[in-house]
């Protein structure tokens, strides 16, 4: 499988519609109210069709935090609520809830820059999602 880079990313796994993966990218690169933006890099390569949140794990074991993938369920949702996964390697006696949520791109930066500047923790967006998991904003 093609290399991830050691920087935040937002992978593209499902290819099913290029314009919904066009304004997704648009969306997340799209500065907020207060001129914050995500750092990731989008990645559109076919080789990752169907890549989950495991392999993803598997090939970023080292560089963020958090890392992002764009899959069937982001791309086909009116809000394309983007899955967020921690990636960086836990302790074994690591107890904590790092399972993955999802979040709309308008709050996508908060995730990334909280998360991998270590000024917020995971347990801080998974209790603020909403009944269907999606963190919308605080």
């Amino acid at each position: 499988m093609t290399a991830l880079p050691s920087i935040p990313v937002l992978v593209r796994t499902w290819f099913g519609d290029n314009a919904a993966w066009a304004a997704l990218v648009e969306e997340v690169r799209t500065p907020s109210e207060d001129d914050f933006l995500a750092n990731v890099t989008p990645v559109d390569d076919p080789a990752f069709e169907g890549l989950d949140a495991e392999a993803l794990k598997e090939l970023q074991t080292d560089g963020p935090i958090v890392s992002f993938l764009a899959d069937e369920v982001t791309l086909t949702s009116a809000d394309h609520p983007v899955l967020a996964v921690r990636v960086l390697p836990t302790a074994d006696s690591d107890t904590r809830d790092l399972r993955p949520f999802r979040v709309v791109p308008a709050e996508l930066w908060s995730v990334e820059n909280n998360i991998n500047l270590a000024n917020m923790d995971w347990a801080d967006f998974r209790s603020s999602t909403g009944e269907d998991g999606v963190h919308r904003g605080f």
